[in-house]
This record gives C-alpha cells, sequence and structure tokens, in this order.
C-alpha cells in the first residue's frame, strides 16, 4: 500500500507488508505534539484498529528524537494570548477523548504494537511509548516524564503504564524528580526490550514488526487482552478469560497450521484466521 495520507505533515504513515508504521514529524520541535498530529495519529489508529491489512502498528519519530510530548513553546503563547479560551469542562472532555484514541488505544488495540525511540521520548511522548506493548530504544536514546519541570501533574496514561511496569515506588520517583533514564537503565528496567545503536534502530524495528506480522493474528488479539486484563484484574477473572480464549484459538485455522506444521518439522505460515 505504501504511503497513506494522514491529511498533515505532522504525522506520516505507511503500510508495508502488514506494518503500519506512523512517525512523528516534527523534528524541529523534537516531535511535540501538535493538534493536528493528535487528530491524524487518532484516525489513524482507529483505522488500523478494524483493517484487517495492518497486522502491526509502530510508532516512532523522525529526525533524532522520539517525541518531546507537549508544545511547551505553544502552550506558552496561549497562555499569554488574547485568543477566546476553551472551558476547563471543555478542554477537560477533549483531552480525555484525544488521550483514549491515542494511548489508550496503543495499549488497547488488538494488535502488537511497537514504539521505536531514535531519541528523547518526554512527557506525553514517553507515555505514548510506554502504552505500546513493546520498545526499541537507540542507544542514545533517552526517557524522562518531565512533567514536574513544567508544573504539569502527567498525561496520556503515563502514570498508570510507568506504575505497571516500573512499581510505585520507582515511577514517584522517575515523576517527581524527572531524572533523565538512559537506554541502558531503561532496558535494566524493564522499559525498553532491546537497545541497539542508532544505525541499527530500524532493522532491528523491521525485524521484530516482521516476526509479529507474520504470526498468529487471532492468537495475538486474545493473548493481548489477556495480558491487559492481568494487570489489574482478579486472578480467577484472568483465569477464566484465558480458558475462553486457549479454547477458542484452538479453533483457528492458524492453530491447524502450526501444528501440521510442527509435525512436518517446518515454519508455520499464519493467514490470521
Amino acid at each position: 500500500m505504501g504511503k497513506i495520507d494522514t491529511g498533515t505533515n505532522d504525522l506520516l504513515a505507511d503500510l508495508d507488508g502488514g506494518v503500519l508504521t506512523l512517525t512523528l514529524n516534527r523534528p524541529e520541535a523534537r516531535n511535540a505534539m501538535s493538534g493536528p498530529m493528535n487528530d491524524a495519529l487518532a484516525a489513524q489508529l482507529a483505522w488500523a484498529e478494524l483493517a484487517p491489512e495492518v497486522r502491526v502498528v509502530v510508532l516512532t519519530g523522525a529526525g533524532k528524537g522520539f517525541c518531546a510530548g507537549g508544545d511547551v513553546k505553544g502552550m506558552d503563547s496561549r497562555n499569554t494570548g488574547s485568543g477566546q479560551p476553551v472551558s476547563i469542562d471543555q478542554a477537560i472532555h477533549n483531552q480525555r477523548v484525544n488521550q483514549r484514541a491515542t494511548a489508550g488505544k496503543l495499549f488497547s488495540m488488538p494488535k502488537p504494537t511497537i514504539a521505536a525511540l531514535p531519541g528523547a521520548a518526554a512527557g506525553a511522548g514517553l507515555s505514548l511509548a510506554l502504552a505500546c506493548d513493546l520498545r526499541i530504544m537507540a542507544s542514545n536514546a533517552i526517557m524522562t516524564t518531565a512533567f514536574a519541570r513544567v508544573g504539569f501533574s502527567g498525561d496520556y496514561g503515563g502514570t498508570y503504564f510507568l506504575t505497571q511496569l516500573v512499581g510505585s515506588a520507582k515511577a514517584r520517583e522517575l515523576y517527581f524528580l524527572s531524572e533523565r533514564v538512559s537506554a541502558e537503565e531503561a532496558l535494566r528496567l524493564g522499559l525498553a526490550n532491546w537497545v541497539v545503536e542508532p544505525d541499527e534502530l530500524q532493522p532491528k524495528t523491521r525485524e521484530i514488526a516482521g516476526r509479529l506480522a507474520a504470526g498468529p493474528t487471532v492468537a495475538y488479539r486474545y493473548m493481548k487482552e489477556n495480558l491487559n486484563r492481568a494487570m489489574a484484574g482478579e486472578v480467577d477473572d484472568c483465569l477464566d478469560l484465558e480458558a475462553t480464549h486457549h479454547v477458542h484459538c484452538g479453533q483457528t485455522a492458524d492453530h491447524r497450521e502450526a501444528a501440521r506444521a510442527f509435525v512436518e518439522k517446518r515454519e508455520p505460515v499464519f493467514a490470521g484466521r
């Protein structure tokens, strides 16, 4: 399919071999979020969730950064401008809708999502990265919550995702102090799955995304739901959900193909049904 028109240059989209790559594209601002970027990201993720031709979603950033989070310069302009302000109630609702459509969708959509970090992921940019199922970092990339430095409490689900990944005490430290976390430290903490040299980031991302795109998509759908429910669910609920999904997957063509391939000592070819 190739390049997809997102309606804005702030977000680039490309579909190749079942892998939808979404590139945050404001390199001059370290890919800080903009209104058009957020709206386009939400639209692309809504489409990707239902499109059978999309099997994996990769989120990355153009240039040397992943995403600096909110556009602080833009915030300052709005704070000192004379335009008609949005009511606080409308602003809260707007942000709730966009957070669920972006970070929430990366977390909940029934397909694997990967964040590829060529550089810094800060603030809401870190939240987007943590919302993904897997993270690949260039060795010179860093993570930082950054919110305390600009007088914010945090958004786009970062407090939830970070707490789940590193525990409450460490998450509080990283939020309160806004320390920079190196790629190696992120790997040690479990915030990153792989750390590679900068010129290996794209090849490694293609490798992992390609493996997932060739995998059993029905099983991935239910596997991801099991894992997400396990983060906050009761053990009996998780056991029951696993049983339902496991038996269902046993009826798929992909399972039958995998069992036959095992007997025939070859790699299975999954069709996603």
